[in-house]
């Protein structure tokens, strides 16, 4: 998709189908009346990496929004716009994010953490750490809420991707929470972090588990710590093929850039358990 302004996309978001242009979607964002156009023109705007100026002119604008509230009280338009800045590698974007950590909304706070980690700009890292103050003992379910008190998957995760070892004694401690998922963020963080085996081999044992979901997720972790060992286990997991395929292109990657060019036993091992997937 090289010439995004005469990139025609169906918008199924309002009651007639109409053909989206970036100069429609820049539009839609910043009317005020209809708010499930503004919503989808910030997913639309980030689904398609459309990386101008004005666009994240236009993103920044919306990630300051107060019209469009969900019942709950959270505030959707934020956090596709949170979520799209992310993905279009604008630094200028890094500083409203970080203030975004502080905002009222879980979901919003959620994706400005994950925005950051794909953003790899390190000036974030105080403001993420100090999400983990009270640790573990802080780190509860909001009363009358799904969630716990801050989205510390999201944080712990993004604190592995930036290299943050200042954050190790914090984060250690999380690989022993009580929800797996925070578990499994802790481990990928520390091995990245680390570069210990104890943490791939106790998301490699995760793939053994009765839910799916949790293997899911184990799958994901691995394929984006690249852990090596965990090859065969990946390719045996009970779980969708394509997803195993996603975890083991993971491992290739890390195992390519490692090497350069050349191709190592691993990465021959990684491409024939690949193909049997296939």
């Amino acid at each position: 998709m090289s010439d995004f302004n005469s990139e025609l996309v169906t918008d199924n978001s309002s009651d007639h189908s109409a053909a989206l242009t970036v100069e429609q979607a820049i539009a839609n964002l910043l009317q005020k009346q209809d708010l499930g156009l503004r919503y989808y023109a910030a997913w639309w705007l980030g689904r398609f990496r459309v990386r101008k100026p004005e666009v994240i002119d236009a993103l920044l604008i919306a990630l300051e929004d107060e019209s469009d509230r969900a019942p709950d009280g959270g505030y959707p338009l934020r956090r596709n716009a949170a979520r799209a800045l992310g993905k279009l590698g604008d630094k200028r974007a890094v500083s409203p994010l970080i203030r975004c950590l502080e905002f009222p909304d879980f979901y919003v706070r959620e994706a400005a953490a994950q925005a950051l980690e794909k953003l790899a700009d390190q000036s974030c890292i105080p403001a993420l750490i100090k999400l983990l103050d009270g640790g573990v003992a802080a780190a509860q379910l909001v009363p009358g809420k799904p969630h716990l008190v801050q989205p510390y998957e999201a944080i712990i995760e993004a604190l592995g991707s930036l290299g943050a070892t200042e954050a190790i004694e914090l984060i250690e401690p999380f690989t022993q929470h009580d929800v797996a998922k925070v578990q499994y963020a802790a481990a990928r963080a520390m091995y990245q972090l680390t570069g210990e085996s104890v943490y791939g081999e106790r998301l490699s044992q995760a793939l053994t588990g009765e839910d799916l979901q949790l293997r899911r997720s184990a799958l994901m972790d691995l394929g984006a710590i690249g852990y090596l060992p965990a090859a065969e286990a990946i390719a045996e997991t009970l779980a969708e093929n394509s997803m195993k395929l996603i975890s083991l292109k993971g491992l290739l990657e890390t195992d390519l850039q490692s090497n350069g060019a050349d191709l190592s036993p691993e990465s021959i091992k990684i491409m024939k358990l690949m193909d049997s997937l296939l």
